[in-house]
C-alpha cells in the first residue's frame, strides 16, 4: 500500500520550505539523521520536541522582575550610550525606564546602526529576555525580542526551547517549525474513543499545535495531555509493527516435529553438572514451541554464566532427532570458536555432527563443509553472520540460534529465519533487559528468563578501590599468579589518547610486562581474528597468566581457572559493561574476586554504577539501574543497531504507556487482522508517521 497522500506535506524536504537553502538542509539531514544522501522532511521538525518552555507573560514592571527571571517590559527609550571609538570591548548600553523604575539594555559587538534603529530614542518598545544586575542597577543583555507594540502579538509569551546543534538558531528553528505547523493535515483517528475519552487527550495535529505554539506552559510539558498522547502514539506504532512481525510468524505455518528425545538424554548425561530449575523450563518452552504448528519466535535471556548455550545446544538436538539441522549465529567469530568449543565435546558424546564456519577455514575444509550441509550429514553449523551469506545452503534447516540479539533488528530477524523452510527462531542475549524493554525491542517474541547460575558457580567478590592503591594491587596479584591464578585486566582505551586522561591497554600491558615478563599478553578490538584468536588460546591453555584487555573480552569468553578481573578506570563503564567483564570470572568452582579501580573526581552517576555493582551480582537489578541512570536509548545501543531509538516518548517518564500500547496493539490486531476499513486506514497512517511502514507489507503477507 502507498503512502496516504494525506501525508505527503509532511514527507517533503525540509529545502522546500521557504528560507531553508542547501546550507541549512544539510545541517538538518545532519542534526535529525536523515539516511546517507537523503533530505530531512517537515515531519523531522514536527517531532522534534521541546526540552522545556520560557514563560514571558510576567509583565509586571522593571521594579517588581526578580533578577534571574524572563520579563517582557514596556519601556520608553531614553538614551543609547555608545562606546568610545577603538574599544571593541565595551558594549552599547541603551537607559530605558517604565512607571515602576530604571533599566540598561546591553548589547555586546552592536555594529551597522540595527540597535538605534530597533530601539529609537524617545519611542516605546516592548523587550523580552533574563533580568540581570550590575552595580547597583536592573539590566538586560541581549534580549530576546524587541517590538513595537502594534507587533506586540508576534512576540511568543510562552516559548518552547529546543536542543540545537551548531549552527543552528532557535530563530530560524522556531521559524521553520511554525511553518510545518501550518502544513499539518487532518489524520484519522487511530486510537480508540474510550482510551482518548480516559485520558483526555487531543487529536494528532492538535498535539503537535500545543507543543509547539503553546497557549500556557504546561501545555508544553513532558507529563502535558499532547505529549502524553503522542508519546503514546510512537509507542504503539512500534507495538503494531511488533505485533505484526510476530502474527507474520506465527501465521506462516511452522512444522509439527516429533523427536524422540534420546539425542537429548545423553547430552544431558554428558553434562558435568545438572541443568538448572530455569534452564529445565526454558528448554520445556522451546520443546512445546517446535513441538507445534506454528514456528517458533522466542527470545531467551539468561544472565551472564546461567548456560543459555546448553539450552540452545538441548533445542538443536531436538531439532536432530525430528530430522532438521540447525544453525547457530554468534557475532564475532570469537564468540562462535568458544560457542563451538563449548558445544563440540557434547555433540560428540551424542552422536551428533557439528561445524564451525569461519571465514579464515582452508577452502578444502570449507567445501567439505558446505557439502555436508547441502547433504545434510552436517547436523549444527556454528559461526558468525557469514553462516546466512548465499553460498551456505542447508538440506534442511530447521532452527535459527541468534546469539546478542540486541545487535540484530526485527527485519534481520525475519531475514534469518528464511533460510530454511519456515525455520524456528530462537535468540539469546546475555544482557538481562527490563520488562520495558523486552516489549519495546521484543515485543514480537515469546520470552523465557535463565536467573539462575549452574550448580558450583561461586559467588564473585567486588570490592573499590582507587588506582592510587595501584602497587598495593600489584603486590596482592603477585601473591595470588604464585599460586597459579589467571587475571583479567581491563582498560577503557587501545592506546594512549591526546585528549583523554586514561591509562591504555598498551600502556597497562607494557607495565606489567616489566613486573611479570612473560606472564602478561595483550588483546584488542584492534588486532585481527586470528590474532586475538591465537592470544586467547594461550590463555585459555594457561600459558599466559595476565590478559590485558579491552571490552573485547566483555561477552562469551569462557576461562574457568581466570578468577581475578581488574577494571581500570571502572568510572568510564556502563553497568551493562561492568558486569558483563565481571561475568568472565566465577566460571569455574574456585573463588573469585571482581576489583574496580576508579580515578577521583568521581561523579554522583559514576559512584552509583560502582556501588551497585558492588552490591549486587543480579543482572536483571543491575538493568534496571542502568535504565534509571542511562535511559534506554543507550542500553541496547540502539542508534547503532537500528533498533528503535525514540524522538517523542521518554521511557522514565512514558514508560507507563508502553504497556497500554502493547495491550492496545495486541487486542487491535485480534479484531482486525488485515488492518481493514477505517481503522485500518488509521492504522496504516499511524505507521508511516513514525516510520513503521516497512510492517506493513506483511499484513497482506499475514
Amino acid at each position: 500500500m502507498p503512502r496516504p497522500d494525506l501525508l505527503n506535506p509532511l514527507f517533503r524536504s525540509l529545502k522546500s520550505m521557504k528560507g531553508v537553502g542547501p546550507q541549512l538542509g544539510a545541517l538538518f539531514a545532519k542534526f535529525f539523521g536523515a539516511p546517507d544522501g537523503q533530505d530531512a522532511v517537515v515531519l523531522d521538525v514536527l517531532f522534534h520536541m521541546p526540552s522545556g518552555v520560557i514563560d514571558r507573560r510576567a509583565q509586571n514592571g522593571i521594579a517588581f522582575a526578580p533578577v534571574g527571571s524572563i520579563a517582557t517590559l514596556k519601556l520608553h527609550i531614553d538614551e543609547h550610550i555608545v562606546p568610545p571609538r577603538g574599544n571593541n570591548r565595551a558594549p552599547l548600553r541603551v537607559k530605558a525606564h517604565d512607571e515602576t523604575g530604571d533599566i540598561t539594555l546591553v548589547f555586546f559587538g552592536a555594529k551597522g546602526g540595527w540597535v538605534e534603529r530597533a530601539l529609537p530614542v524617545g519611542e516605546t518598545r516592548y523587550v523580552s529576555g533574563e533580568i540581570g544586575f550590575f552595580g547597583h542597577d536592573k539590566q538586560m543583555t541581549h534580549p530576546d525580542y524587541i517590538v513595537p507594540p502594534e507587533k506586540l502579538d508576534t512576540l511568543p509569551m510562552v516559548e518552547p526551547v529546543y536542543p540545537l546543534t551548531q549552527g543552528l538558531s532557535s530563530k530560524v528553528l522556531r521559524r521553520v517549525i511554525a511553518a510545518a505547523l501550518e502544513t499539518l493535515p487532518i489524520v484519522p483517528e487511530w486510537i480508540g474513543r474510550d482510551r482518548r475519552a480516559l485520558m483526555g487527550w487531543p487529536g494528532f495535529a492538535e498535539a503537535l499545535r500545543h507543543i509547539h505554539a503553546p497557549a500556557r506552559p504546561s501545555e508544553g510539558d513532558i507529563v502535558s495531555p499532547s505529549r502524553l498522547r503522542l508519546a503514546y502514539d510512537e509507542y504503539l506504532a512500534g507495538q503494531l509493527a511488533l505485533a505484526i512481525v510476530r502474527a507474520t510468524m506465527v501465521q506462516s505455518k511452522g512444522i509439527e516435529r516429533h523427536f524422540t528425545g534420546i539425542v537429548v538424554h545423553r547430552i544431558e548425561e554428558a553434562l558435568p553438572f545438572a541443568l538448572t530449575d530455569g534452564q529445565r523450563q526454558a528448554f520445556a518452552d522451546i520443546k512445546a514451541d517446535i513441538a507445534s504448528p506454528r514456528r517458533m519466535s522466542r527470545l531467551l535471556q539468561g544472565d551472564v554464566g546461567s548456560g543459555k548455550t546448553v539450552v540452545a545446544l538441548l533445542a538443536m538436538a531436538t531439532m536432530a532427532e525430528s530430522g532438521a539441522q540447525s544453525a547457530l549465529m554468534a557475532p564475532t567469530e570469537l564468540l562462535a570458536a568458544q560457542h563451538y568449543r563449548t558445544m563440540q565435546p557434547l555433540c560428540e558424546k551424542a552422536g551428533l555432527t557439528c561445524v564451525l564456519m569461519t571465514g579464515k577455514m582452508p577452502a578444502a575444509e570449507r567445501c567439505k563443509a558446505l557439502e555436508g550441509l547441502k547433504n545434510g550429514t552436517i547436523q549444527i553449523a556454528v559461526g558468525t553472520h557469514a553462516l546466512f551469506q548465499s553460498g551456505v545452503a542447508f538440506d534442511n534447516l530447521g532452527l535459527t540460534v541468534v546469539d546478542e540479539q540486541h545487535r540484530f533488528g526485527v527485519h534481520q530477524r525475519l531475514a534469518l529465519s528464511d533460510k530454511g523452510n519456515r525455520t524456528e527462531l530462537l535468540v539469546m542475549t546475555a544482557t538481562p533487559i527490563p520488562r520495558t524493554l523486552v516489549l519495546t525491542h521484543f515485543g514480537d517474541m515469546d520470552v523465557s528468563v535463565l536467573r539462575e547460575k549452574p550448580a558450583g558457580r561461586q559467588p564473585i567478590d567486588t570490592a573499590i578501590l582507587s588506582s592510587s592503591e595501584y602497587d598495593r594491587v600489584i603486590s596482592r596479584l603477585a601473591a595470588r599468579l604464585d599460586e597459579g591464578a589467571q587475571a583479567y585486566w581491563v582498560c577503557p582505551l587501545v592506546e594512549e589518547s591526546e585528549t583523554l586522561d586514561v591509562v591504555s591497554a598498551e600502556d597497562r600491558y607494557a607495565a606489567l610486562k616489566a613486573v611479570f615478563g612473560d606472564k602478561v599478553a595483550l588483546v584488542h578490538g584492534r588486532m585481527s581474528a586470528a590474532q586475538k584468536q591465537e592470544v586467547m588460546e594461550e590463555f585459555q591453555a594457561g600459558d599466559t597468566q595476565i590478559l590485558v584487555a579491552t571490552t573485547v573480552i566483555e561477552v562469551g569468553v569462557d576461562v574457568p581457572n581466570a578468577t581475578i578481573m581488574i577494571i581500570e578506570h571502572a568510572e568510564r563503564f556502563g553497568l551493562a559493561q561492568l558486569h558483563q567483564l565481571r561475568g568472565r570470572v566465577g566460571r569455574g568452582s574456585a573463588r573469585s574476586a571482581c576489583l574496580l579501580l576508579y580515578n577521583e573526581p568521581l561523579s554522583d552517576t559514576a559512584r552509583a554504577r560502582l556501588d551497585t555493582i558492588k552490591s549486587t551480582e543480579d543482572g536483571f537489578l543491575i538493568a534496571e539501574k542502568d535504565l534509571e541512570l542511562r535511559g534506554q536509548g543507550d542500553l541496547l545501543g540502539t542508534r547503532q543497531s537500528g533498533m528503535p531509538g525514540y524522538r517523542i516518548a521518554v521511557p522514565d517518564v512514558h514508560r507507563h504507556l508502553l504497556e497500554f500500547a502493547h495491550e492496545d496493539a495486541r487486542a487491535l490486531l485480534e479484531r482486525n487482522p488485515g488492518l481493514t476499513g477505517p481503522e485500518g486506514e488509521a492504522i496504516r497512517t499511524l505507521l508511516y508517521l513514525f516510520r513503521k511502514d516497512l510492517a506493513i507489507p506483511l499484513i497482506k503477507a499475514g
